[in-house]
């Protein structure tokens, strides 16, 4: 069966997942995977919380199949962490989930291995259908099949849209990756006036007169003596003793080179957005599209939770269907506390509609 699609252009191309450059103050934000993961996934809070909230909603989210064993497929460990949660990760971050089918000896699933989507690479046939997947991990190269010898997937990809690739996805990452450069360098920027009291400190003004200078063994003694006596936290305050014809220039920055806050806050919702999480939830100030948190954590499952859990069960299931008979995979609404209010206006609703038989109220329920 093949449910891959076809593979448009350069065999094994992959596309790039960030372009461009930032202007010299901020520099270039990186362009592997790799980098952007630490630079904004390690490095970043607002990036890890919103990809947080968004895998620990699906690896929690209790679930429907037409076999139980789907569901404890999907919801058991693969390399200590929640199988499904880690896929949605991978899936946010990079665009592309892997896993692997492990069959036991009579022919029957018995584990599905979360692969690091950045260490596949697809080897497509003449056709540019995928015919296997190489998976390095440092300089050893292992090459899985896309397909056991009966036919059925031994390899599942589950991607998100990509307009120029239809071997692999593109992630949220890439796209939010100028915001998170400008995020942590308002962070260290910001934490560097904190070093500094919060701004230039002032300017020592030699005034000896007729053009004189200080010798550079003077420089370098109150160079000295400044960095020990009245840098850093400790000795914030601390009154400062001056001869020699020197005096103290106080020094401060403007309100506009002063915005680094604004500029966070900015890039801050900007990555919400790349990532479809409302700002609200990530404790982002500003935020009055919602009335209050309980809608904003609605909308955070609707927009978010759900259309990413539907195209991991979705491509699941679709996999899955060489193994296990009519295979499928949902969530169940009904047991989404997020999802109550909303679940209980659609039951007042069909139990209401007297036109509906018993099979059509449960199946617009979803049972």
């Amino acid at each position: 069966m093949k449910w891959f699609g076809r593979k448009a252009g350069r065999e094994g191309a992959r596309p790039p997942l960030a372009r461009g450059g930032m202007t010299a103050a901020f520099g270039e934000w990186p362009r592997s995977y790799e980098a952007q993961v630490r630079e904004g996934y390690c490095h970043n809070p607002v990036v890890q919380r919103a990809v947080k909230l968004v895998s620990e909603g699906i690896g929690g989210m209790p679930l429907l199949a037409s076999d139980p064993a789907l569901v404890a497929l999907a919801q058991a460990r693969s390399g200590g962490q929640v199988l499904i949660e880690s896929v949605a990760a991978h899936l946010l971050l990079h665009g592309n989930a892997y896993l692997q089918i492990l069959a036991d000896g009579e022919g029957r699933v018995a584990e599905l291995f979360a692969l690091r989507p950045e260490r596949v690479t697809v080897e497509a046939d003449a056709g540019g259908w995928p015919l296997a997947y190489r998976y390095r991990v440092g300089e050893h190269v292992s090459r899985l099949v896309a397909e056991d010898p009966s036919g059925r997937p031994a390899v599942v990809h589950i991607k998100a849209f990509s307009p120029v690739d239809d071997h692999y996805g593109l992630g949220c990452l890439g796209a939010a990756a100028g915001a998170v450069a400008i995020h942590n360098a308002a962070t260290r920027w910001n934490k560097a006036l904190l070093d500094n009291a919060a701004r230039p400190s002032g300017a020592l003004v030699y005034d000896g007169g007729d053009g004189a200078v200080l010798s550079p063994d003077q420089y370098e003694r109150l160079k000295r003596e400044m960095e020990a006596g009245f840098a850093g936290a400790s000795n914030a305050g601390r009154p400062m003793l001056l001869e020699g014809g020197l005096k103290w220039q106080a020094m401060s920055l403007s309100p506009a080179d002063m915005d680094f806050v604004g500029l966070k806050a900015a890039a801050a919702r900007e990555i919400a957005l790349a990532f479809g999480v409302p700002p609200m939830l990530l404790g982002l100030p500003g935020d009055n599209a919602y009335a209050n948190y309980r809608e904003a954590n609605r909308a955070l499952w609707r927009l978010a939770i759900l259309p990413v859990a539907d195209t991991i069960l979705s491509g699941l299931g679709q996999a899955l269907g060489g193994w296990f008979a009519d295979a499928w995979l949902r969530p169940d609404l009904n047991r989404v506390t997020a999802l109550a209010e909303d679940r209980e206006r659609l039951w007042r609703q069909v139990s209401a509609a007297g036109f509906l038989t018993d099979a059509e109220r449960r199946e617009l329920l979803g049972l």
